[in-house]
């Protein structure tokens, strides 16, 4: 089950890494129709969590993985955190759902952060849509995300999410940011790759420009601090002037 993913998994444990972030719904597919998607959807623990927890495990790595999500009678695009022990340590749902093939099946989530604690980092996590939308990046910096997690099923003609969006939001909100996107077609759909790994500074750090590789980069405390302390965007915002201002006219 998953052989690509598992190759995956042991390339990025061979190559010293201690996180493999997968693409949004990967283990089933994205633009699979409704009846295909309720057909694979599963509840969070269940075969599919069993199998990648063990996957972990072998790989001795954490992995963040997208599937389709059955829960309380409807289906939901989500994402799930298990560590090198296979332990589950977090699942997200998506909370900005794109378009008809999103809208078409599923339900949004209703809880906007979503974090974890992995290897000194407190982790987030979003899906594809929802890194387009700056209050919610911007809600993850302020309750301490230092470490986001995006799995993404980005098409074409839409490359500016990956080439100025992601970065824009690691920089704005100082943070990592990990955009792991697919590099294939589904239907109409092109998927345009650009997988990239940004720094707080808004430094790429790695991209995988438009074929299927497997990227790493390196993600430190120490460079972390080091742009909060000169980037003050978070410290210096004010936030009294920025309340019930939506619908405004001016």
């Amino acid at each position: 089950m998953f052989p690509a993913l598992r190759a995956a998994a042991l390339d990025a444990a061979a190559a010293g890494a201690h996180l493999l972030v997968c693409p949004e719904m990967v283990t089933t597919g994205y633009h699979i129709g409704e009846t295909e998607t309720r057909r694979l959807a599963e509840p969070a623990d269940g075969p599919t969590s069993a199998r990648l927890a063990e996957l972990a495990v072998e790989a001795g790595l954490a992995i963040t993985y997208g599937y389709p999500e059955s829960a309380d009678g409807n289906l939901y695009n989500s994402v799930q955190l298990v560590d090198a022990t296979g332990a589950r340590l977090a699942g997200y749902r998506k909370t900005h759902l794109f378009g008809d093939v999103d809208r078409d099946r599923f339900t949004p989530g209703a809880q906007a952060v979503v974090q974890a604690d992995l290897n000194g980092f407190r982790v987030g996590m979003m899906i594809c849509y929802d890194v387009e939308f700056p209050e919610l990046v911007r809600a993850h910096a302020l309750a301490g995300t230092e470490l986001l997690l995006v799995p993404t099923a980005l098409m074409s003609p839409y490359e500016i999410v990956a080439d100025a969006v992601v970065p824009a939001r690691a920089y704005e909100n100082q943070l990592y940011v990990v955009y792991a996107n697919r590099r294939d077609v589904e239907h109409e759909l092109t998927y345009c790759g650009r997988s990239c790994v940004v720094a707080p500074t808004g430094a790429v750090l790695a991209r995988a420009e438009r074929d299927t590789t497997l990227i790493t980069a390196e993600v430190d405390r120490a460079t972390f601090r080091a742009s909060r302390a000169e980037n003050t965007h978070l410290t210096d915002r004010r936030p009294e002037l920025y309340r019930e201002t939506e619908g405004t006219n001016r």
